[in-house]
Formats: C-alpha cells, structure tokens, sequence
C-alpha cells in the first residue's frame, strides 16, 4: 500500500484517484467488487453529500455512503 493512500471519504470534488485498497468483511468486498470498484480502478469524484460521494467509473456513477468511503483506500493520480 501507498504511503499517499487516504480514505476516498477524504477526497475533495474533481479529484481523480486509483482505488489501492478495500478494507472491510468479504461482503463489503464482494459488494464493492460487483460495482466495478476494485483495486487498481480509476475513480472521479463528482460531489460531495454530507459524509457520502457520488464518483464516476468509467461512464457510471456510483453513490457511496460515508461509511463504505472510509473503507476505500485511493491515492491521487
């Protein structure tokens, strides 16, 4: 893991990150996975909802809860 990863919950809006690391249970994991947000994947941060985001990956827009951010760890590109 990165020395630079921080928590996605942390990113500020129009930063574009790489997804380095998913911590959590495997059902966290395999929830993640099954949107397409897995290690090594390029993200876009379109805004910021109180503790939530919505991100762009690839041509989709995801809604992540504050929670599920936190345990997303992304390095800046």
């Amino acid at each position: 893991m990165s020395a630079s990863a921080f928590p996605l919950a942390m990113a500020g809006e129009d930063d574009r990150v790489t997804v380095v690391a998913l911590h959590g249970g495997t059902a966290l994991v395999r929830r993640l996975s099954e949107m397409g947000l897995n290690v090594g994947c390029e993200l876009l941060v379109l805004q910021r909802q109180g503790g939530g985001l919505i991100v762009l990956r690839g041509g989709t827009r995801l809604a992540l809860g504050g929670g599920m951010a936190q345990k997303i760890l992304v390095s800046k590109l």
